[in-house]
C-alpha cells in the first residue's frame, strides 16, 4: 500500500486517479480548495483536506509516496500549471520522496512532425484556451530539465474525456491515434495507466502517453 497524494483531487484526472487508487487500496488524500465540492464528487467519505497546492511545503510531500499534481488552471491563468509545477519541485529538491507526477496536456506530444499544439491554435475559438495547452507544454519543457527530483508526466491523447477504464496503448512523445485516426483518452483509462508507473515506475524523469484501445 502507497500514501498517495493528489493536489486536484475534484477535477477530471484527479478524481479518477483518486478513485482508482483507492480501489486498489492505497491510502489516498484529496487536496481541494472546496472540500464539499470534492466530496460531492467522490463521496462524503472521501479523505480530502482543504489545501491549495502553493502551501504544500517539503515536511508535509516527503510524508508521501507519491503526489499527483491533477490541477486545471482556467484559461486566464494557465500559467498556474508551471507555476505549481516550479514550487513543488523546489519543495523536493534533493529529495527521493514523494515520486512526482504530473498531468500535462496533449499539446506538447509530436504529431506529423510538429508539436500537436500547433494544431489545436487552428481550432475554432482557439484564442479562448489556447493558453492551456501551451502552458502546460511549457511545464514539462521545464520538468525536463529537473534531475534531482523524482518525477514523472503523462499526456493524455488529442480529446481526453470522462469516462470509464478502457484497454489501452502506451506511447512517449507521439500523440497516439487508431486505425481510424482517432485519439481518444478516458479519465478512467489515464488513472489506471498513473497508477500503473506509480506502483511499477517505468518512466521516471520522463512523459508519456496513453490512449484508448
Amino acid at each position: 500500500m502507497m500514501k498517495i497524494a493528489i493536489i486536484g483531487a475534484s477535477g477530471n484526472a484527479g478524481s479518477a486517479i483518486y478513485q482508482e487508487a483507492v480501489r486498489r487500496g492505497h491510502d489516498v488524500t484529496g487536496f481541494a480548495r472546496n472540500v464539499q465540492r470534492a466530496q460531492a464528487v467522490l463521496g462524503a467519505q472521501a479523505k480530502i483536506e482543504a489545501r491549495d497546492g502553493f502551501a504544500l511545503r517539503r515536511e508535509e510531500l516527503t510524508q508521501f509516496d507519491a503526489v499527483v499534481d491533477a490541477i486545471s488552471a482556467p484559461p486566464a491563468k494557465a500559467y498556474l500549471h508551471v507555476d505549481l509545477a516550479a514550487h513543488l519541485i523546489h519543495e523536493l529538491r534533493e529529495s527521493t520522496a514523494p515520486y512526482m507526477a504530473f498531468i500535462t496536456g496533449a499539446g506538447s506530444l509530436q504529431h506529423n512532425g510538429h508539436a500537436f499544439v500547433q494544431d489545436i491554435a487552428k481550432a475554432p475559438n482557439a484564442d479562448q484556451f489556447i493558453s492551456i495547452p501551451r502552458s502546460q507544454a511549457a511545464e514539462l519543457e521545464f520538468l525536463r530539465h529537473v534531475d534531482n527530483v523524482r518525477w514523472t508526466a503523462i499526456s493524455p491523447s488529442a480529446t481526453f474525456q470522462h469516462g470509464p477504464a478502457t484497454e489501452f496503448v502506451l506511447g512517449h512523445d507521439e500523440l497516439l491515434a487508431d486505425a481510424a485516426g482517432q485519439s481518444v483518452l478516458n479519465s478512467g483509462t489515464l488513472a489506471v495507466a498513473l497508477l500503473n508507473e506509480l506502483e511499477q515506475p517505468q518512466n521516471e524523469m520522463h512523459r508519456f502517453t496513453a490512449r484508448n484501445k
